[in-house]
């Protein structure tokens, strides 16, 4: 979720009363070790961390939002910019005001797919082909929303983008084209102010044949179950008290979420039962963490620092430990 400057000063006096629902400490479940910052940017630049998207060789796809750069980030740290989405005169974007690269996905070539969020026609998806080729956009999103997360479906040729100010899971066909409003509804939507910061559908995952949508302002984790023929069922709220819940990634196979909390610079381990307990912190090195992403054993999580009173916009590693029953 990028920097909202109207909001600072609200959200910093609301987390000082903010108190998490946790739950306790569960026998056999996951736990996160030996977290180590391994990469650390340019606030100044724009080079804001906002989603990840991995590479088979462990390296870290990320777009760096300010920057409207896509970064490679290996896992000793050391960088290279990958792509850099075009500028746009006068950019609109809702909450926001400035172009943003968000959410990104990689297909198995090595495509990779940016959701860039402008408030312009330049708002939508945009493809980067493996060997440094131009962004090239294939589909344009709502000028008036925010597209903040993308999530692929491979298998069935398709885009998830959560959309946080509009509520909306839109669909989009993987070769690009026109979107379809593939999930709305009361649960998708942000709150208006003073209950909410206008920021509604924000994290998205396809997960276990159900697309799944984390929703900032009601700090709720929900599912939206695919149906047979690829409609949205009836959408599930499966956790609460996600105090500004911003991406998630699951852990395994089951329905274990790790969530970054980005106001409070946590990362919570989200049950399949809704409750949690925050296994990272400040102290650990997170920063305002935008997104969180887990293969095998390691967890990678993004800090954007968008609200920090001291900038550190960075990259996190940290050891996953699967309980074992």
């Amino acid at each position: 979720m990028p920097r909202l400057p109207r909001l600072v000063a609200a959200a910093t006096a609301t987390v000082a009363l903010t108190v998490l629902a946790s739950g306790p400490t569960s026998a056999g479940e996951p736990t996160v070790t030996d977290p180590r910052v391994v990469a650390h940017f340019d606030f100044a630049l724009g080079q804001t961390p906002e989603n990840i998207a991995l590479e088979p060789d462990g390296s870290a796809n990320l777009t760096l939002s300010f920057a409207r750069q896509v970064a490679n980030v290996d896992k000793h740290g050391a960088q290279r910019i990958v792509a850099t989405l075009p500028a746009v005169a006068n950019p609109n974007t809702p909450i926001i005001g400035a172009a943003a690269a968000m959410g990104i996905a990689r297909a198995h070539d090595g495509t990779l797919y940016v959701v860039y969020a402008t408030g312009t026609s330049e708002t939508g998806i945009w493809r980067i082909k493996p060997g440094g080729s131009a962004p090239v956009q294939i589909a344009e999103l709502p000028a008036d929303g925010l597209p903040n997360s993308l999530a692929l479906d491979e298998k069935c040729g398709v885009f998830y983008v959560a959309d946080s100010v509009l509520g909306t899971v839109w669909r989009v066909p993987q070769e690009g084209g026109t979107p379809t409003a593939w999930a709305t509804g009361t649960e998708l939507q942000p709150l208006a102010a003073p209950d909410g910061f206008g920021v509604g559908a924000n994290g998205i995952k396809v997960h276990n044949g159900a697309v799944w949508v984390s929703n900032t302002d009601r700090q709720t984790l929900l599912r939206i179950p695919v149906l047979p023929d690829e409609s949205a069922g009836t959408i599930e709220t499966r956790a609460t008290g996600l105090t500004w819940i911003d991406d998630f990634a699951f852990t395994g196979h089951d329905d274990t979420v790790l969530a970054t909390l980005i106001m409070d610079s946590e990362l919570a381990l989200v049950r399949p039962d809704g409750t949690h307990t925050v296994v990272l912190t400040g102290q650990d090195g997170l920063s305002n963490p935008t997104s969180v992403a887990v293969r095998g054993e390691t967890v990678y999580v993004p800090s954007a620092s968008y609200f920090a009173p001291v900038k550190d916009p960075n990259l996190l590693l940290a050891r996953l430990n699967k309980g074992k029953s």
